[in-house]
């Protein structure tokens, strides 16, 4: 059965031909066309998630992971609003995902009709392109068209597009057979590597006694590994890796925060360095973003495919093409220099281990002793999921095994959708997948789990500090009288959201029950487990403060 609509056998047919072969769906009676043809055809999988904003981050989760585009298929009004979080998120992370909503038609807007609302370029800030359909066979080649573009705009560009299909009753009517269409590809420019001046650059590399290389959210990627090689073995270079640039290196520093929280004036001015090359998505620290603002670099280089970062307002050279690319080039034209730049500060860093150590020996019973534990407990391989707020940042002070790939939404930081992406992850990724998170956090996206799709080997760690952990930590909530508004105390448990849907529930209290409940925790089982582990809130914020005193 197929829709007899052929404004919807266009759209399911442009899927196919673009190859979108995985459509998340969330009911409706206005998408009905839609999700009639997306389901009885052989090459989609259909997924059904009933909340919309649960769906989006979790077709987003499974684009993270396939590396290509993932539908999301809404009804009219309201519904289409709560894909918003998922489509900022993928616009900022670059993230293949296409919203594909059902509409009314345009004479039934705004006239008082029922689920209805101005749909059209509703997601204009954060969308790389929306494609408005109309349902009238003189529209037909207009439509399909359009209809291209958006898809190969989101294959090519990776990130969030738009196609809002209005249907008018009925709705139902089906044929036997999906007609055939074609969809021409339409000319996209490419990036030009031959504008390039490496030797100009170089040049300039070449010439400098301190440079540094920074990388934010990356995806794994061996090749890029191997040609980033070379520079740690250049005595003049520092290369700075976030936890989710998932790039490992025994001379880089893989825990910024932990180096550089306390240097004075004269330190900072020692670290600057003259050439600062950045790649990859948005960068965790505050604290690295602080350092090269206030200590700009001479050249700044930002390597990107779609479009300029100047994070650190300071940005001289746009290099617009892959990393792997620019690397691959650029790699032919350098020369390794003499300097005492990057081995005075593995120093510094290989110092600043050993006192962290030293503090988690005899570290009681908290939210950064609970990291220690469960990073040392996570088997190899594994996919690992991190949410935001403070859960991303305590992991930021951890060298983790190489093995681990880590992925967490920074794209926008926001909590919202941490557990349906990482649910979604799962769900594509062949690797077992874990996911750690706050408790805000997750009870935020608590619909995550209503969700039919999730393997019987994800787990999740819930650090509950019982609020916003988040705001003891930075500074500011504390010395207001709102500080309830800010941490948003509670006493919630997972307990009851996992009988409900069918997890495994385990729960901690203390260090020796951790390691305890830890211990099998990621074997195989019959169901997809949790387990939460409760820590003190008004202690948290003390002994991650005195952390950073004691390893000075």
């Amino acid at each position: 059965m197929y829709p007899k609509k052929e404004l919807a056998q266009i759209v399911i047919s442009a899927c196919i031909q673009f190859k979108i072969d995985t459509v998340v769906i969330s009911p409706g009676s206005r998408n009905a066309p839609l999700t009639i043809g997306f389901s009885n055809h052989k090459e989609i999988e259909t997924l059904s998630v009933v909340d919309e904003r649960c769906a989006g981050f979790f077709a987003l989760g499974i684009a993270q992971q396939k590396q290509k585009p993932v539908a999301v298929l809404c009804t009219s009004g309201s519904a289409l609003l709560n894909y918003y979080p998922a489509i900022a998120e993928a616009f900022y992370s670059n993230i293949p995902l296409v919203i594909i909503s059902a509409d009314r038609p345009k004479h039934l807007i705004d006239i008082g009709d029922g689920q209805t609302i101005r749909q059209e370029n509703v997601f204009e800030n954060h969308i790389l392109f929306s494609a408005n359909l109309i349902e009238n066979e003189k529209y037909k080649t207009r439509n399909s068209q359009l209809i291209g573009e958006a898809l190969q705009i989101a294959v090519s560009q990776k990130g969030p597009v738009h196609i809002n299909v209005p249907f008018d009753e009925p709705l139902y009517e089906t044929v036997a057979n999906l007609n055939k269409y074609h969809f021409p590809h339409i000319s996209m420019s490419s990036l030009d590597n031959s504008n390039i001046n490496y030797k100009k650059l170089a040049d300039i590399w070449n010439a400098a006694e301190k440079k540094m290389i920074l990388v934010g959210v990356s995806y794994p990627n061996a090749e890029l590994h191997k040609l980033i090689d070379l520079y740690a073995g250049d005595d003049s270079v520092l290369i700075f890796t976030e936890t989710t640039s998932n790039l490992h290196h025994e001379k880089a520093i893989d825990s910024i925060d932990q180096l550089i929280f306390s240097l004075e004036n004269a330190e900072f001015q020692d670290l600057k360095p003259a050439v600062l090359i950045t790649f990859g998505g948005m960068i965790v620290s505050k604290r690295i973003k602080r350092f090269l603002r206030t200590y700009p670099p001479e050249h700044h280089w930002n390597i990107d495919e779609k479009k300029a970062t100047n994070t650190f307002f300071c940005l001289s050279e746009f290099i617009q093409t892959s990393p792997v690319d620019f690397f691959a080039h650029f790699n032919s034209f350098i020369k390794p220099l003499k300097s005492n730049y990057q081995s005075k500060w593995i120093n510094f860093r290989d110092q600043r281990r050993a006192k962290h150590t030293r503090y988690f020996k005899d570290l009681k019973h908290s939210d950064f002793k609970v990291f220690e534990q469960v990073l040392d407990s996570i088997p190899e391989p594994i996919e690992l999921q991190i949410s935001n707020s403070s859960i991303i940042r305590y992991a930021q002070l951890f060298s983790i095994k190489k093995s681990i790939n880590i992925f967490c939404n920074r794209g926008t930081s926001g909590i919202d959708g941490s557990t349906s992406t990482a649910i979604g992850a799962a769900f594509a990724n062949k690797n077992q997948t874990a996911f750690i998170t706050g408790d805000l956090s997750f009870f935020y996206d608590s619909n995550a789990l209503w969700n039919s799709y999730i393997p019987v080997n994800f787990r999740i760690i819930i650090i509950n500090n019982s609020g916003g952990g988040i705001f003891k930590i930075i500074p500011g909530p504390a010395t207001t009288n709102a500080e309830a508004y800010f941490t948003t105390p509670h006493c919630l448990t997972g307990e009851h959201l996992c009988k409900m849907f069918g997890f495994e529930y385990q729960q901690a209290y203390s260090t020796a029950s951790v390691t305890k409940e830890l211990e099998g925790f990621f074997e195989a089982s019959e169901k997809p487990k949790i387990l939460e582990i409760f820590t003190p809130s008004a202690e948290n914020d003390l002994i991650l403060k005195t952390y950073f005193k004691k390893i000075q």
